[in-house]
C-alpha cells in the first residue's frame, strides 16, 4: 500500500507541474487584458519566451546551483550538468516540477514593466532571472540550504518566487520610468495627476486569472504526500483568495461607489500568493483572516505605486506578488497550526511564540536583499549597454509592429459588440424609445446625433448635385453602419481610423478610481459620396443605426461635391459614381 501510495503522488507531482506550466497561459492572458491591445502580441511572445529561455537557463546552470550539491556554508549548490552526463540516474520530476517554478518567478516581472521594455533586453533579464537569481535563493529554501537548516518555511513559493518576481518588477518599472502620458506634472515637473490606462479587454485579463486560479491547486497541492494534507491545501488555496476578492470587492464598491472589476481579479490573485507559504500548515481561519488583509493590501499596495512612490506598473503586478507574496512569507509565523495535517509547525496566534516569526522574517530579509541587489546590477547593465526602454515613437506606435513587425494582434476581429444585434425596430417600438427617452428628460435621436451641413457650393449648370456624408461613430458601431448603407444601394465608401474629442470628451469613466478624461478619443470616420441614393435617407439611416441616447454617439457632416473623377476610366460626376453608390 505505501508503494502504491509513493507511486500515486509520484504521477500528481508530475501533473501539479503541468498545471504550474498551464499558469504561464494564465499569466499572458491577464498581462494581455490589463494592457493595451497595440501590445498584445509582444506580451504573449515574452510570455512563450519566459519559459523557453528559463528552460535552457536552467538546464545550463540553473538546476545545478539549486540542488547540487550544498558548498559555501548553504549559499549555493554546486553546479552540475547531471541531465547531460548522466541521464540514466537524474531526477526528472524534480527537474521540472522546479523549471516551471522558476519560469513563473520570471513572468511576473513581465507585466509591471510592460508597454515599454525592448524585447531583447527583457529576454536577457529573463534570463539572467533563470540562471542566478531564483536558483540560489531557492537552494537556501527548498536545496538544502543555510535558510531550510534554520526551519524558515515556504511551503510552494511565497518569498521564493513570488516576492522575488515583485521586487524584481518593482526594481525594473522604478529603472524604466512609467508609461508615456501615465503622470501629468505641471511647469516645474511635479507630478500633479495620475491617468488611468484602461486594459482593452477584461474578458482575457478574467480569463487568465481562473487559468492560474485552476492551476495554483497545482502550484501549492504538488508536493503532498498524503491524501489528508492535499485536501487541506485544496482548502485552503480556495478560502484565501475567494475572501480576498470579497474583500475588495466590497472595499471598492464603497469607496469607489462601483464594484472594481479588475481590482478584484487581482485580489483573488493576490489571495492565491499569499497562501501560497503557509497553504500546508494553516487552517480554515487562517487562510480567511489571510485572504481578508490581502484584498486590502492588494488595494494598498496599486494606490502606493500610482500616488506616493510615482511607479507605472500597469497591471499591478508588485501589489500583488511582492506585498502578498511578503505578507504570506510572514502570515506563516502567525497562523501556523498543528492542526493542519502532518504540521509541525505553530505560529505566533496557535501559542509558537515569535521564534518561526523571526525565522520567517530574516528569510524575507535576506531573499529579499538578495534578489534586489542581484537584479539591480543586471538592470543597469542592460540600461547602460543595449538599452532598457524602446523609444517614445516605438511605445507610441506599440511593440506589436515595431518589435515584431505585426500590424495588430487582432486583425480581421470586431472586438466590440453592439448593444443591439438587430439592424432596425419597428415604428411602434422606435415611437415608445422616443416617448421613453423624452420622459425621462434625455436626448431623442434627432436631438442626440448633430448633422452639420456646409456651405452649399455653386455647379455648373445641367450637373447633378453630388453630396459628401463624413460620418464620426464608435469603432464597435462600424459593421452595423456599413451593412445599413449597404442596403440602401450604397457600395463605395472610405473608413479610416481617426481621433477628437467633443466638448464633453466623451462619458466620464472610471478605472480603478482613477477618473478617466482623455483628450482625444478613437473614433471611426466613415466618408460616402451619393448623387442617385437621396442624402436624407443616407443621414436618417445613419442616425438611426448609431443612436443610443449615450455622449459620444456620433456627428454626421454633409458636403456639396465640385467633381468627381474616376482614374480608372476617366469618367466624372455622376457616370464616374455609377458603379460605386
Amino acid at each position: 500500500m505505501e508503494e502504491y501510495t509513493s507511486l500515486l503522488f509520484g504521477v500528481w507531482f508530475l501533473i501539479g507541474a503541468a498545471l504550474v506550466f498551464w499558469m504561464q497561459a494564465g499569466f499572458a492572458m491577464v498581462e494581455a487584458g490589463f494592457t493595451r491591445a497595440k501590445n498584445t502580441g509582444n506580451i504573449i511572445m515574452k510570455n512563450l519566451m519566459d519559459f523557453c529561455i528559463g528552460t535552457v537557463m536552467f538546464v545550463l546552470l540553473g538546476f545545478g546551483l539549486m540542488f547540487g550539491e550544498d558548498t559555501l556554508f548553504g549559499l549555493v549548490g554546486k553546479p552540475t550538468l547531471g541531465i547531460f552526463t548522466n541521464y540514466a540516474n537524474f531526477d526528472w520530476s524534480n527537474f521540472v516540477f522546479n523549471l516551471v517554478f522558476c519560469a513563473t518567478t520570471a513572468t511576473i516581472v513581465s507585466g509591471a514593466m510592460a508597454e515599454r521594455t525592448k524585447f531583447i533586453s527583457y529576454c536577457i533579464y529573463s534570463g539572467v532571472i533563470s540562471l542566478v537569481i531564483y536558483p540560489i535563493e531557492a537552494h537556501w529554501i527548498w536545496g538544502g540550504g543555510w535558510l531550510s537548516q534554520l526551519g524558515f518555511h515556504d511551503f510552494a513559493g511565497s518569498a521564493a518566487i513570488h516576492m522575488v518576481g515583485g521586487i524584481c518588477a518593482l526594481i525594473g518599472a522604478k529603472i524604466l520610468g512609467p508609461r508615456i502620458g501615465k503622470f501629468s506634472r505641471d511647469s516645474k515637473g511635479k507630478i500633479v495627476k495620475v491617468n488611468a490606462f484602461p486594459g482593452h479587454n477584461i474578458a482575457l485579463g478574467a480569463l487568465g486569472v481562473f487559468i492560474l486560479w485552476l492551476g495554483w491547486y497545482g502550484f501549492n497541492g504538488a508536493a503532498a504526500t498524503s491524501l489528508e494534507q492535499l485536501a487541506s491545501i485544496f482548502v485552503t488555496t480556495t478560502i484565501a483568495p475567494a475572501v480576498a476578492t470579497c474583500t475588495t470587492m466590497a472595499y471598492t464598491w464603497i469607496k469607489f461607489g462601483k464594484p472594481d472589476v479588475s481590482m478584484s481579479l487581482n485580489a483573488s490573485l493576490a489571495g492565491l500568493v499569499a497562501i501560497t507559504a503557509p497553504c500546508d500548515v494553516t487552517d480554515a481561519l487562517g487562510a480567511a483572516i489571510i485572504g481578508i488583509v490581502s484584498g486590502f493590501l492588494v488595494v494598498f499596495g496599486v494606490w502606493l505605486l500610482d500616488y506616493k512612490l510615482h511607479i507605472d506598473d500597469p497591471v499591478g503586478a508588485v501589489a500583488v506578488h511582492m506585498m502578498n507574496g511578503i505578507w504570506g512569507t510572514i502570515a506563516v509565523g502567525l497562523f501556523a497550526t498543528k492542526s493542519a495535517p502532518y504540521s509541525e509547525l505553530a505560529g505566533l496566534f496557535y501559542g509558537g511564540g515569535f521564534k518561526l516569526l523571526g525565522i520567517q522574517l530574516l528569510g524575507i530579509l535576506s531573499v529579499g536583499a538578495w534578489a534586489a541587489v542581484t537584479i539591480t546590477i543586471a538592470f543597469s547593465v542592460i540600461k547602460a549597454t543595449i538599452g532598457l526602454r524602446a523609444s517614445a515613437e516605438e511605445e507610441i506606435v506599440g511593440l506589436d509592429r515595431t518589435e515584431h513587425g505585426l500590424p495588430s494582434a487582432y486583425s480581421g476581429f470586431n472586438m466590440l459588440e453592439d448593444d443591439f444585434d438587430t439592424d432596425d425596430y419597428d415604428e411602434e417600438t422606435a415611437s415608445l424609445i422616443t416617448e421613453t427617452l423624452e420622459a425621462a428628460g434625455l436626448a431623442t435621436p434627432d436631438e442626440a446625433i448633430e448633422v452639420e451641413y456646409a456651405p452649399s457650393q455653386i455647379t455648373s449648370a445641367g450637373k447633378p448635385r453630388m453630396t459628401k456624408v463624413e460620418i464620426l461613430c464608435k469603432e464597435r458601431n462600424l459593421e452595423k453602419l456599413k451593412n445599413a448603407l449597404l442596403k440602401l444601394g450604397i457600395t463605395g465608401m472610405t473608413v479610416s481610423h481617426v481621433m477628437g474629442c467633443g466638448v464633453q470628451k466623451g462619458a466620464p469613466e472610471y478605472y480603478r478610481g482613477v477618473a478617466l478624461e482623455p483628450a482625444l478619443l478613437p473614433k471611426i470616420r466613415v466618408d460616402v459620396v451619393v448623387c442617385k441614393v437621396p442624402v436624407q435617407q443616407v443621414i436618417d439611416t445613419a442616425k438611426k443605426v448609431l443612436y443610443t441616447g449615450h455622449i459620444g454617439d456620433g456627428k454626421i457632416f454633409v458636403y456639396d461635391v465640385e467633381q468627381v473623377v474616376k482614374i480608372r476610366t476617366g469618367e466624372e460626376d455622376f457616370a464616374a459614381l455609377q458603379d460605386v453608390e
